[in-house]
């Protein structure tokens, strides 16, 4: 399968001459509108349950990745070795929420602690929720790993002096915990339509 990847679309084609023929075509039907395609932000890239193999008779060493809606898709495996596309948060859109919750914990240095855990909590639902699906757990819970450090060096930068040893923080914690990583959307309970999601 061939993937033509832009900026905001992904494309499907099963041999590389349809994708190379659709995003011929697509170019003269964008320039009759005077629009063109940014052409550093789009490529045709091999993807699917053959591409591992062509890839390798290529000399390449390993089918490449495409980002959509905040996901990298990559080729992979299931437990039984067949073939399925897994998805991880995109290291762009990673790393923006991190940028996100630490200006977020600066904003609210002077804000009482049970209210910053009680906006925090529903800041991190949120990002669970979207981004909680099957094969993504790893990073998600790195991304709460990561707010957890940032949020008990906020701690420590409401006074001169150090404020909150680990094991203090640990015990707030306790009280006001953090929400949990989880996955929220599996694909393997997606309709048939979606099965190429698998």
């Amino acid at each position: 399968m061939k993937f033509l990847r832009s900026t905001h679309r992904v494309f499907c084609f099963q041999y590389e001459d349809e994708a190379c023929r659709f995003y011929h075509e697509l170019k003269v039907r964008l320039a009759k509108f005077n629009l063109e395609i940014q052409e550093d932000k789009t490529k045709i890239i091999k993807f699917g349950r053959f591409a591992v193999n062509e890839c390798k008779k290529a000399g390449i060493r390993k089918p490449e990745t495409f980002d959509f809606l905040g996901f990298t898709h990559y080729c992979s495996k299931s437990k039984n070795g067949c073939f399925r596309v897994k998805r991880k948060t995109s290291k762009k859109k990673y790393n923006a929420s991190l940028k996100k919750v630490k200006a977020w914990l600066w904003d609210n240095l002077t804000t009482p602690a049970r209210d910053v855990m009680k906006n925090l909590a529903v800041k991190m639902n949120g990002y669970f929720r979207y981004y909680g699906i099957t094969d993504n757990h790893t990073m998600i819970s790195r991304f709460r790993d990561e707010v957890r450090s940032m949020l008990y060096k906020m701690f420590n930068r409401r006074s001169q002096k150090k404020s909150m040893t680990w094991d203090k923080y640990a015990l707030f914690l306790k009280r006001f915990p953090l929400a949990k990583a989880k996955i929220y959307v599996s694909i393997f309970d997606l309709n048939k339509p979606f099965s190429y999601m698998m």
